[in-house]
């Protein structure tokens, strides 16, 4: 890996810590801003990972090439030997000839490679692009699209789990947490959401309005980053089609569909939710915050039974 590409993940691990650190102190702008950045250096850092995998295909076919061609001239020989002819594909001087073998050598299919990031990375990037709480098979559908990766979405159960352990062994050791949305009302796990622990409260919490706004949310952020591919990519489009089927005024199908018109459509019926969805919000996010440690307010409470926090109180 390049140095290049390791100062921009030290970049980052920086920048994700003085967000969450700016989002604890309350500082808004600041961590807008440096939201920004941060955006900005992760893009950085796709393209100088994408520069070094492009630089190490070609090594790596370079070396193929000329371990196939020393292979063919090993064999070429042998048969001289055996045969105490000259071998067929070779001339005189010994050289071997260019032929199907050497070229089919040469396009030998690589072994499948193993995902450059954690799996955790690949969640924190597709949910940094949608920007709302999301349910793991969106996750994997945003990362395929965008990232050209995919994960099996059962292994996000497990990885929640080993989310909450590690912050409940060492809290905040990390520059971020992959947590669980709360609902607006018990302040519980949301169940099938997951969000970055380095979003505000407000954003984290869900009402009865929160699945429709984060859903029109989600198609905005989608058409933005669709609009910045500098060329078509056909599984972000089927993406699109997908959120924006469900918009009115969106498109009228998948062929004739724009990016811009679906953001229009799904800021028009974003205008009729937002207020109410961000006055429920507000208000949980409050509760969250007098009531919950540092702990629940990432990961939730556990909703207990009547009869059981009745007998917890007797015990004590």
């Amino acid at each position: 890996m390049t140095e290049s590409v390791e100062s921009l993940e030290r970049h980052i691990s920086q920048l994700r810590t003085a967000v969450r650190e700016a989002v604890l102190a309350g500082d808004r702008e600041r961590a807008s801003a440096l939201r920004r950045e941060l955006r900005q250096a992760e893009q950085d850092w796709d393209e100088a990972l994408a520069r070094a995998q492009e630089a190490g295909a070609g090594d790596r076919e370079e070396a193929g090439r000329e371990v196939a061609g020393r292979e063919e001239a090993g064999r070429e020989e042998a048969g001289r030997e055996e045969a105490g002819r000259e071998a067929p594909g070779q001339d005189r001087g010994g050289a071997v000839l260019a032929g199907p073998a050497n070229a089919a050598s040469a396009r030998a299919p690589q072994p499948p490679q193993a995902p450059l990031l954690p799996l955790r990375e690949q969640v924190h990037e597709a949910l940094s692009l949608l920007t709302v709480p999301a349910a793991p098979r969106l996750i994997a559908t945003v990362h395929e699209a965008f990232f050209a990766g995919t994960f099996p979405t059962a292994r996000l159960t497990s990885m929640k789990r080993d989310e909450e352990r590690s912050f409940r062994t060492a809290p905040f050791a990390r520059p971020y947490y992959v947590c669980a949305a709360l609902t607006a009302d018990l302040l519980a796990p949301a169940r099938g959401l997951l969000a970055i622990s380095t979003w505000p409260m407000e954003r984290r919490v869900i009402g009865s309005l929160s699945p429709r706004v984060d859903f029109l949310t989600g198609a905005i952020r989608v058409a933005e980053a669709i609009e910045r591919l500098p060329a078509p990519v056909p599984a972000a489009r089927r993406l699109l089609w997908r959120f924006a089927a469900s918009i009115p005024g969106a498109a009228e199908s998948a062929g004739n569909m724009h990016p811009h018109e679906v953001t229009q459509a799904a800021l028009a019926e974003l205008a009729v939710h937002q207020a109410a969805d961000q006055a429920t919000r507000h208000a949980a996010a409050r509760r969250a915050r007098d009531q919950l440690d540092d702990a629940q307010q990432l990961f939730g409470t556990r909703i207990q039974l009547a009869g059981q926090r009745a007998q917890a109180k007797g015990g004590r």
